[in-house]
């Protein structure tokens, strides 16, 4: 697991838990499965760019916010 894809991890599952959100809100929101979801938290799955820009944009944050 590297440093960033647990900064991103760490971040998109307290902005989600801050924000009342389930893993399936955010899969829905990706059209993605839920387990995809819960590999990025856990750090096992590294997103594109473009990925991260719909998880930020399903979250209403920056994706700079899910990076630092």
């Amino acid at each position: 697991m590297t440093e960033i894809s647990s900064k991103l991890g760490l971040n998109l599952k307290r902005i989600r838990i801050k924000k009342k959100m389930s893993q399936g809100d955010i899969a829905r929101a990706l059209e993605v499965h839920r387990a995809y979801v819960s590999g990025i938290e856990n750090g096992k799955r590294n997103p594109t760019l473009a990925t991260i820009k719909k998880l930020s944009d399903a979250l209403g944050v920056s994706a700079d916010e899910l990076l630092k």
